[in-house]
C-alpha cells in the first residue's frame, strides 16, 4: 500500500501523523460512520485495519489514506464500490458524475446564443429532461 499518499491532516489530536488511529477517530475525521468502514474492510480487501482483543480496530496510516482515497471515489466522485474496487486496482474506471458533466457541458449553448429563452436553448433543457425522466423510471 506504499503507493498511497500520505493522510491529509484531518486529525487535530496531538498524536503523531504516523499514529495508529481507532475506528471511531477514522470515522469522525472522514465524517463516515463506523459501520460503512467496517463494510468498506468487506468490500476492499486491501483495507485491512489491526484487530486488538475484542475486535478492536486501529487504522494504520497506509489504511486512513485509503479510507481516504475510498471516500473520495466513492462519496466525492460518484463511483460505485466496484467502480471504487476497479479504480484502486488499476483499472479503468470511469466517474459516473465526470462522464455526466462532460455529456451536460457539452450540450450548454454557445456564449453567442440568443439567451434563456432561445429556441436552441429550450429544446436543449427538454433533451436532458426527457433523458433524467427515463433514468429515473429505470
Amino acid at each position: 500500500m506504499s503507493e498511497l499518499p500520505p493522510p491529509t491532516d484531518r486529525f487535530d489530536d496531538g498524536k503523531a501523523p504516523d499514529a495508529m488511529r481507532t475506528i471511531g477517530e477514522v470515522s469522525a475525521a472522514f465524517g463516515i460512520k463506523p459501520h460503512v468502514l467496517r463494510y468498506w474492510e468487506q468490500q476492499f480487501p486491501m483495507l485491512s485495519p489491526l484487530k486488538r482483543s475484542g475486535g478492536r480496530r486501529l487504522y494504520r496510516p497506509d489504511d486512513v489514506a485509503l479510507v481516504e482515497r475510498i471516500d473520495d471515489l466513492v462519496n466525492r466522485q460518484g463511483y460505485t464500490l466496484k467502480g471504487a474496487q476497479k479504480a484502486l486496482k488499476g483499472g479503468s474506471a470511469t466517474s459516473p458524475r465526470k462522464a455526466e458533466t462532460t455529456a451536460v457541458a457539452a450540450e450548454q449553448p454557445s456564449p453567442e446564443s440568443n439567451g434563456a429563452n432561445s429556441p436552441q436553448v429550450l429544446e436543449r433543457l427538454r433533451g436532458i429532461r426527457s433523458r433524467l425522466d427515463a433514468a429515473l423510471t429505470r
